[in-house]
């Protein structure tokens, strides 16, 4: 311990490092299961080779956290801390391959400090996992390339097969690769290099079970990840909204500062090559061969669809490096104190939820619907239990309760990972059920006062009950409404 505080004391770097993630680290056990957490816990409770909306590595590694810790809320969260923490200290070994040990340093501060790690050390989602794997396939690649180690093209390989594993986004990585292979006129020879072209090969075998989960199921991920979206983006409507929410989404995840900076560069390297014919030195090419195609080609397509917020962190690894090169001490300064403000902002909210947050992407108010729910279930015996938001409400009771609840393919429709479980609904006929669905407007305690269209098709009866309202702190902060539905009739 000693020792930890002297080296702190001797770099303060470190100490700001440090600062950021004993802060994340305290704020863990005040922070709320969120729907994805639970979602993410479901598919390592469903082990599968992969899964309908994403690769599983999330789960899996969900999986082995709670396996060995016990199957808490605060464990699923230590789960993401602890990954994220490893794709910090990779980051700093990446960056230190690039800059000087002080800039090295700075570079980590620099991604410390961000709500993006921060989001990714809270909150369950396939970059958990990706973020580190992203930074590990840099490292291999580097050490590949640039020291000629033959043996890292086949770490690079799994680990860019890994990355496909946590999500389909990483497929960027190789795309990158041969990007900067082919225009990089020193290493365009690793074209004809059977080692390039061995450690693809591998990067492919090691995301096998991807696809042949996808084969059994009719291609259905990858249909629902490429082919729905594609053609979303192919009918070219103009949506100004999504370009400057994607704006707004960036500003928030790097902070001004970082994001202003990433703007400025990413400007000048275009301007260079597109007027100049000028490409950047080798490295610095590589950087941008895995920043340019998810951060510029993410934001091409804001106008004309909706980028979501975290598809672009990827190419935060190699940004933020080569932020780190141009940065003065005097913007770094500006960053960590805008990021202070905006992280205590944070710790305001959830420790006092000030804010209310009209969507059911929140840490608030779960496990009280799963205590109420289990007294409806007292007062109604041998009903199940089902909802239909997606997954949201479906995965956290799931979380919370012992025993199985049902998400919308109870009344026909699709539900996500939920319908490839393997659940015989069959066995539900004439069961009663009560069916719960969340009011996200929340702007009265009343009934709902009408009966969702498809209940009638699959129950005899459909009895509204008393809404459920959660409290926080006396204030009433979310409102589910409740039906009792009897004789389940399951249609295929």
């Amino acid at each position: 311990m000693n020792t930890i505080k002297s080296i702190i004391q001797k770099n303060p770097a470190l100490a700001v490092v440090f600062g950021f993630q004993t802060f994340r680290f305290l704020l863990l056990p005040f922070m709320g299961l969120m729907p994805q957490d639970a979602y993410y816990h479901f598919y390592g409770e469903n082990l599968s080779l992969s899964y309908f909306d994403h690769p599983g590595m999330i789960g899996y590694m969900l999986r082995g956290f709670t396996a060995i810790f016990g199957k808490t809320v605060f464990v699923v969260k230590l789960a993401d801390f602890m990954i994220t923490s490893f794709t910090l200290f990779s980051f700093y070994k990446l960056a230190g391959l690039f800059l000087s040990k002080n800039k090295a340093l700075r570079a980590l501060v620099l991604i410390s400090s961000t709500i993006c790690v921060s989001i990714v050390s809270f909150n369950s989602t396939p970059d958990v996992p990706l973020l580190l794997f992203w930074t590990l396939s840099l490292i291999s690649l580097y050490k590949a390339i640039f020291n000629e180690q033959k043996g890292q093209w086949i770490l690079a390989g799994i680990f860019m097969g890994l990355a496909f594993d946590s999500k389909y986004t990483a497929l960027l990585l190789q795309i990158g690769l041969l990007g900067f292979v082919v225009f990089s006129n020193p290493y365009r020879k690793l074209l004809i290099s059977p080692w390039l072209w061995f450690s693809l090969v591998i990067s492919v075998l090691v995301t096998f079970p991807v696809w042949w989960w996808n084969y059994q199921n009719e291609f259905a991920s990858f249909a629902f990840q490429g082919s729905n979206r594609t053609g979303e983006i192919s009918e070219f409507k103009i949506h100004p909204e999504y370009f400057f929410g994607a704006i707004g989404h960036q500003l928030l995840l790097l902070i001004p500062v970082l994001f202003a900076v990433f703007i400025t560069f990413t400007f000048k390297y275009i301007k260079r090559a597109f007027l100049k014919f000028k490409l950047p030195k080798s490295k610095t090419l590589f950087l941008l061969a895995f920043f340019a195609p998810t951060f510029v080609g993410f934001f091409i397509i804001t106008p004309i669809y909706w980028v979501k917020l975290n598809w672009m962190m990827p190419a935060y690894i190699t940004g933020i490096i080569i932020a780190g090169m141009i940065m003065s001490k005097k913007l770094i300064k500006a960053q960590i104190i805008t990021a202070i403000l905006f992280h205590i902002l944070i710790a305001i909210q959830v420790l006092f939820y000030l804010v209310p947050i009209k969507s059911d992407d929140t840490w608030i108010g779960w496990k009280e619907l799963a205590i109420e729910t289990k007294k409806l279930q007292e007062q109604h015996p041998n009903t199940f239990v089902f909802a239909n938001d997606g997954y949201k409400t479906s995965a956290v009771l799931n979380f919370f309760m012992d025993e199985k609840i049902y998400a919308q393919n109870i009344i026909g429709l699709h539900a996500l990972h939920f319908d490839y479980v393997g659940d015989d609904l069959s066995l539900l006929n004439n069961k009663d059920a009560i069916f719960l669905d969340s009011d996200t407007d929340f702007d009265n305690l009343d009934k709902k006062g009408k009966i969702h269209p498809r209940l009638s098709t699959y129950f005899k009866n459909i009895i509204e009950l008393e809404p459920i309202i959660i409290k926080r702190n006396e204030k009433d902060v979310r409102k589910f409404w409740v039906f009792y539905c009897t004789n389940y009739q399951y249609k295929k």
